[in-house]
């Protein structure tokens, strides 16, 4: 009896974080059981960063690394890497260098907490971000999701979704509504991004 063997287009994804992991582990936990996606690596810049014990636990190699790693060029001999289809920056915090940038064109994506062009740049990440749109008494607010290049933020935007504020809105609870926009919509983007292009 014959077998006919049918190859499958692997989509391979490294994902780089500076804090918790939160964001990583939900995306680990998204492509569990897909066969057509594996998550290669988790890269992360602090020592000690609540990811590395999620990456232990779901079994996805963990990289430590230093700023200076991204600077001279270090990053070209991590293999998991150079081979990925698409990088992803879950809280991560570090600028990316140009000559990264420039290896892996319209393949490095990054959320941010805030609809962007509103709220971005050097220095707004997390509680500040959300703070700041407290203070400003916006009417709403929501995620980012985009490419990343040279500039903080600055990248062309993939998907934004946005909800209306309360009134007695606060930076804490706005952080929680957040969160929950990123677990729920950054890995549908991130399929999406994967297999309808390639359509």
């Amino acid at each position: 009896m014959w077998r006919i063997k049918i190859k499958i287009d692997l989509k391979h994804l490294v994902i780089f974080a500076s804090g918790s992991g939160s964001n990583a582990e939900n995306i680990a936990n998204f492509f569990k059981f897909n066969n057509r996606v594996k998550i290669d690596l988790i890269a992360t810049n602090k020592a000690s960063a609540g990811v590395i014990a999620r990456a232990k636990r779901l079994n996805i190699a963990c990289k430590v690394f230093d700023k200076r790693d991204l600077i001279n060029g270090d990053w070209q001999n991590w293999p998991h890497l150079l081979q990925a289809d698409l990088i992803i920056l879950a809280g991560f915090l570090l600028k990316i260098p140009a000559d990264f940038i420039a290896k892996f064109p319209n393949k490095i994506i990054n959320i941010h907490p805030a609809l962007l062009p509103k709220y971005g740049g050097k220095g707004m990440y997390g509680d500040r971000v959300h703070q700041a749109v407290v203070d400003n008494n916006e009417n709403e607010s929501g995620i980012t999701i985009h490419y990343v290049n040279e500039n903080y933020d600055d990248g062309a935007v993939i998907f934004q979704k946005s909800f209306a504020l309360d009134a007695d809105e606060t930076a804490e609870l706005l952080a929680q509504k957040i969160h929950q926009l990123e677990y729920n919509y950054f890995p549908k983007v991130i399929d999406k991004l994967l297999f309808d292009d390639a359509k």
